[in-house]
């Protein structure tokens, strides 16, 4: 057997080396980018992220039978493809929802300084409500924001309201008239019932009621980056905050000196959410090919202690402050690809003792 893997992927090197039938497994670490047609003719296996695209153009005349993307989003592969071929892929949902959640929540805090408001005067309207965005939602509450949700897919398949009548989802457009922020989680979904696709466009912008703040650490593509830099001139929004960007690795200039936090795509890279991946890309991998298997990822320990007497707010921005990878990214934006492969140390607040 032949199994390629992204040579970024965290705690992976030298554990499938170690696995029951190691004599008969090949391994071969190799850059995303370089993880081409040639490359993966003879691979059985593929262990990836979201800078390798499994299309046709990948994995025609290949061996590949698996496909694990070591990440929640997995537009990055041609389902009907893989369908059709009789390929197995899988992702990792859910696998970094903490560290997301610890993202916005070290935001909210330095927002609420900047705009010299208390969260708990603020409503928070979370688009998307799945693994990270109800994470996301049980955080903002905890820090005494309202919470409201907006989740077709779950509202048709759930309701929108609880035996109670208490309302469980709002629509999209119920948040723009309300939220003070809103904070998108969506997976990116170009047709269909529910498209996420420039969700936030020049529309959305024009309905909001509010100068709201946005956030966006789902996929670039669900927020319009060209209408959310006209927002943002035109005073419709007031700050964004922002992740992920249309036509990574290359962010819209404009727009990078316009918003309030840039980041490189990193909100999901604490070493907990990183290991999270590796982990159920491996379960998923020995699951497929039978191999029982007994491992253990565990992340290093945190670079510095946590001192004593810490407020709440000091506990998660001495874990994780924003602010250290949005200057990173403006004063080197060439360096995007650099700056996410190469992620330092980050552990989330459990991570503490």
């Amino acid at each position: 057997m032949h199994v390629i893997i992204d040579d970024k992927i965290p705690y992976i090197k030298g554990l499938i080396e170690q696995f029951p039938g190691k004599e008969s497994i090949t391994v071969t670490y190799l850059p995303g980018g370089e993880i081409n047609a040639d490359a993966v003719r003879e691979a059985d296996a593929l262990i990836i992220r979201t800078r390798t695209h499994c299309d046709a153009s990948l994995l025609t005349g290949s061996s590949v039978r698996f496909i694990a993307t070591a990440t929640i989003g997995f537009d990055h592969i041609d389902t009907e493809f893989c369908k059709e071929q009789g390929i197995f892929w899988t992702n990792c949902p859910g696998c970094n929802a903490d560290s997301v959640a610890q993202y916005v929540e070290s935001t909210l805090y330095i927002l609420s300084e900047k705009i010299n408001t208390s969260l708990s005067d603020l409503t928070i309207g979370i688009v998307g409500a799945g693994h990270v965005g109800s994470r996301v939602a049980k955080m903002a509450h905890e820090l005494g924001l309202k919470v409201m949700c907006s989740d077709p897919p779950r509202a048709d398949k759930e309701g929108a309201a609880d035996p109670n009548g208490e309302k469980l989802f709002y629509s999209l457009a119920e948040l723009a008239d309300s939220c003070d922020i809103l904070s998108f989680h969506t997976p990116l979904i170009r047709e269909g019932k529910y498209p996420t696709y420039h969700l936030a466009d020049a529309d959305f912008f024009r309905s909001l009621s509010k100068k709201s703040i946005l956030i966006n650490t789902s996929r670039g593509e669900v927020v319009d980056n060209q209408a959310l830099v006209k927002a943002l001139r035109n005073g419709l929004i007031e700050e964004a905050i922002i992740d992920v960007w249309e036509n990574e690795p290359h962010p819209l200039p404009e727009l990078l000196d316009l918003v309030f936090l840039s980041t490189p795509h990193i909100a999901g890279y604490s070493a907990d959410g990183k290991a999270n991946a590796t982990r159920m890309s491996l379960d998923a991998f020995c699951r497929f090919f039978g191999i029982k298997a007994d491992y253990t990822i565990t992340p290093p320990a945190p670079l510095k202690d946590l001192p004593n007497n810490l407020s709440a707010k000091e506990v998660a921005l001495f874990a994780y402050d924003p602010r250290r990878d949005s200057e990173a990214l403006r004063n080197h934006p060439e360096k995007f690809e650099q700056l996410r492969g190469n992620y330092p140390l980050r552990r989330e607040k459990k991570g503490y003792h």
